[in-house]
């Protein structure tokens, strides 16, 4: 089993969740490549030493170029605010090293394509981080669906809601800004998961409207009341190339919802529903049984299902959210050593942002649009 030095840039919320990934990714999947914390970057010297001495990272830097630039470093992940993602993309394409970034790709879809089609004339190995569709009941939701077990899809009813911004004494930040983040609110944030499912479950998406709120007009900002200037909510109508229906709901603000992203698929012979709430779960409906059977069946995740055994042996035991990250990075060295992409590269992020620059087009034109 060889080694790949791995450079994280980002020591957030994110930040944290890849270095433990990284550090259980051996252990339980046993990959080609055993993964070493190299270097860590944020954007002070002090922060960076500090969070590399707690979480076992090797070096430290407060210059995310010198990261890139190390030779030391074989692989970088990025895990930083959407308006930095391009030019650190580009200089680990530049420099030649396999590069992980976290979703939205790009702060918007030029910037998306631009990306892709830099990582792809060069064949590096890249992924895009969309963790959640990433669970054992996701995947077999997944299973199911494309064996024709529920028939063809013909409606899909998704949302993803959070209430971390309900609060509005809570202060402006980055996500709120529009210089340093996205012209989309929670559509940037939130909705990209989702909508990662529904193309992932059900297939393209043709044609969509939306519309887009401001819940809150103004929050705490360091020199008084600070415009709100992205989305806090929104819905979107969906045509799927399949022939299928979809509703799509997100929210910042939906009281009382800590991790709502779920879904619900109807098919010509039955259905599913998931929520991440209780991810350990998939709900499925079997219409073809007899009539005094029917009824949603609740399965519980286990050994049986995919990628659960490599976590523990027992039936409803579980898995978590740390689980979903260790996922990705087991796909991550995966196609690293392969030479092979792994589903979602940088084409599957910017067919997400595809979507999210049509709703932004369809909730500022209040018409439907092409995707």
């Amino acid at each position: 089993m060889g080694e790949i030095r791995i450079g994280l840039i980002g020591a957030g919320y994110m930040g944290k969740a890849h270095t433990v990934a990284l550090q259980a990714v051996g252990a339980i999947f046993e990959p080609t490549l055993r993964p070493v914390c190299e270097v860590l970057a944020t954007s002070t010297p002090e922060g960076a030493a500090g969070h590399a001495r707690r979480w076992g990272w090797r070096h430290a830097t407060g210059d995310w170029r010198e990261l890139v630039n190390d030779p030391h470093v074989d692989a970088v992940i990025i895990a930083t605010p959407p308006r930095t993602h391009l030019d650190m993309v580009m200089a680990c394409i530049g420099a030649g090293k396999p590069v992980f970034c976290e979703k939205p790709l790009g702060a918007n879809v030029t910037e998306s394509l631009a990306m892709t089609e830099a990582v792809e004339r060069t064949g590096l190995a890249n992924m895009t981080g969309f963790n959640y569709i990433r669970t054992p009941a996701s995947q077999l939701a997944r299973q199911i669906i494309a064996s024709g077990e529920i028939g063809d899809v013909i409606q899909v009813t998704a949302e993803h809601v959070e209430d971390y911004l309900h609060d509005p004494a809570l202060p402006a930040s980055w996500r709120t800004r529009i210089a340093t983040g996205t012209e989309a609110g929670a559509l940037g944030d939130v909705a990209p998961h989702i909508v990662n499912a529904c193309l992932r479950l059900v297939g393209p998406i043709e044609s969509l409207v939306a519309d887009t709120r401001i819940v809150q007009a103004t929050r705490p900002g360091p020199h008084g009341p600070e415009a709100v200037e992205n989305d806090d909510l929104g819905q979107m109508l969906l045509r799927f190339a399949n022939g299928a229906s979809g509703s799509l709901s997100f929210s910042r603000t939906a009281a009382g919802r800590k991790m709502g992203y779920t879904y619900r698929i109807t098919g010509t012979r039955g259905a599913l529903a998931f929520d991440q709430e209780d991810q350990n779960a998939l709900w499925l409906y079997d219409a073809s049984r007899d009539a005094s059977r029917r009824g949603f069946q609740k399965l519980l995740m286990g050994p049986a299902h995919p990628d659960y055994l490599a976590f523990n042996q027992g039936v409803g035991h579980g898995t978590g959210y740390n689980e979903q990250i260790v996922i990705e990075m087991r796909d991550f060295l995966q196609a690293i050593a392969t030479g092979e992409s792994v589903w979602p590269t940088f084409r599957d992020g910017y067919e997400v942002d595809r979507v999210i620059s049509a709703a932004l087009v369809s909730a500022c034109e209040r018409r439907w649009v092409d995707v």
